[in-house]
C-alpha cells in the first residue's frame, strides 16, 4: 500500500449520487417498489462511495436497518446519494440517503437512510488498510462521531449474538 494511498481524503471525495427510474419489473403487484429492489441499489450506492474512497474494492459487511418512510411507485426517479462517514482501519461506515423524486410535479421526499459498513479488500480477498475520512462540514462531524457510537452498538450487538450461540 503506498503513502498516497493511505494519505486522509475528504468526505467530498466519496460522495456519490445514482438514479433509478422505477419500471414495472422494480415494483409488487399493487405498483410499489420492492423493497428488495431498494435495498440492492442501496448496496450498490453505498459501494461506490465504498470504492471511491478506499480506491479498493469493497464488500459488505452489514447494512443497519431500514425504514421504509413513503410508498415509491413505478414511473418515480429515485435518487441515492452516499458517502463515507467514518474509516475504522479497513472497514468503512457509509451513509445512503434515497429519495423520491416526482419530476413531474418537481416534488421530491425522504424515502429511506440506511448506514452499511464495507470492507476494503484485495483482489485476493485480503483485507487492505484505508485512508482515513475528513470530515469538512459541521453535518459530516456529525455523522463522523455518530458512526463511531453506531460502532460501538454493531459491536456490542455481535459479541450479545455470539454469546448467545454459545
Amino acid at each position: 500500500m503506498s503513502e498516497e494511498t493511505l494519505m486522509p481524503r475528504p468526505v467530498r471525495d466519496s460522495q456519490s449520487e445514482m438514479a433509478e427510474l422505477v419500471l414495472p419489473n422494480d415494483a409488487n403487484p399493487l405498483g410499489s417498489l420492492l423493497g428488495g429492489r431498494l435495498m440492492h441499489w442501496i448496496d450498490l450506492a453505498g459501494a461506490m462511495a465504498a470504492h471511491r474512497h478506499s480506491r479498493s474494492y469493497a464488500v459488505t459487511a452489514s447494512v443497519d436497518h431500514i425504514d421504509f418512510l413513503v410508498q415509491v411507485r413505478v414511473g418515480d426517479l429515485v435518487i441515492l446519494r452516499s458517502s463515507v462517514n467514518r474509516v475504522f482501519h479497513t472497514s468503512m461506515e457509509v451513509g445512503v440517503k434515497v429519495f423520491v423524486e416526482n419530476y413531474i410535479a418537481d416534488t421530491a421526499q425522504h424515502v429511506a437512510s440506511a448506514y452499511l459498513t464495507f470492507v476494503a479488500v484485495d483482489a485476493a480477498v485480503h483485507r487492505v488498510t484505508v485512508a482515513p475520512v475528513i470530515p469538512e462540514t459541521a453535518e459530516q462531524q456529525r455523522r463522523y462521531d455518530d458512526a463511531g457510537r453506531r460502532r460501538e452498538i454493531r459491536r456490542a450487538e455481535l459479541e450479545r449474538r455470539r454469546k448467545a450461540k454459545r
